[in-house]
């Protein structure tokens, strides 16, 4: 979920965490998705003293979870590319580290979980991170298995809606991510060779939430769209001022959450 966008750029992250909706987006993927990513983590029993990294933090709202169920004897390594949203979590339990997963190697020092977000890179190639009898969790989104922001396409609203969402995916997909990655993630966990593998998955139907982070998704990458022609601004204006009247149902694409544990 973190990194670095730029105007030129047509490979890497489509949303840029230095840009202010990056804030918005952030609290509004917590309210969404911090329930879910939560009841899992203490399902796998993770307890005091315990040893994390949470890779691509982007805000601190996992970080400061985790740091509050391992307590002082524990440790919480944050890492991203940009840390910035991270600079009020230093109280002695959480590190944050600036860190490429995708070139870095891990953090030193094995951990007790490894979990990740909505991160977008094969996180498995690092599981060797990981104590024996750890569990790397991983969580992220499977936009083809359900592509539509109003699965209930009732009238020029939602169909206006769901227009942007496949400019959306589409914008995605020209920077390489794969829209199907949720999916994939148990056969990833196995490949690793992590055993006990599991899955479920999680999308609101509609939820508040989902209307904030629309509507800041939409104001960071409006320009990409206009620039591609996959909207105007017409009809971005139009779509932002729906969005507000809290009268559409938006969802979001399924998350996928799936775990295993290292031998």
């Amino acid at each position: 979920m973190a990194g670095n966008d730029t105007a030129d750029d047509t490979h890497g992250y489509l949303l840029d965490n230095r840009q202010s909706e990056a804030g918005i987006r952030f609290g509004a993927l917590a309210e969404l998705f911090d329930p879910v990513t939560f009841r899992h983590i203490d399902q796998l029993g993770l307890a005091e003293g315990m040893r994390c990294w949470e890779v691509g933090a982007g805000g601190a709202s996992v970080p400061t979870g985790l740091a509050e169920r391992v307590g002082p004897t524990g440790t919480v390594i944050a890492t991203d590319l940009d840390v910035s949203w991270l600079r009020d979590t230093a109280d002695g339990v959480i590190e944050a580290l600036r860190h490429d997963v995708a070139a870095d190697p891990p953090p030193a020092g094995g951990f007790d979980l490894v979990h990740a977000r909505l991160v977008l890179v094969h996180v498995p190639d690092r599981a060797e991170a990981l104590r024996p009898g750890g569990t790397l969790l991983l969580e992220d989104a499977d936009p083809g298995l359900q592509p539509l922001l109003c699965p209930d396409e009732s009238g020029p609203e939602q169909r206006l809606a769901n227009r942007l969402r496949s400019g959306f995916r589409e914008l995605m997909a020209t920077r390489g991510a794969d829209l199907a990655y949720g999916r994939t993630l148990p056969r990833l966990l196995r490949e690793a060779g992590l055993e006990d593998v599991r899955a479920d998955a999680y999308f609101p139907i509609t939820s508040p939430a989902c209307a904030v982070l629309e509507a800041a998704t939409v104001r960071q990458i409006r320009e990409r769209l206009v620039a591609a022609g996959l909207a105007t601004d017409e009809e971005i204006d139009r779509h932002l001022a729906n969005v507000a009247t809290g009268r559409l149902d938006l969802a979001t694409a399924p998350m996928v959450s799936a775990w295993g544990r290292r031998p």
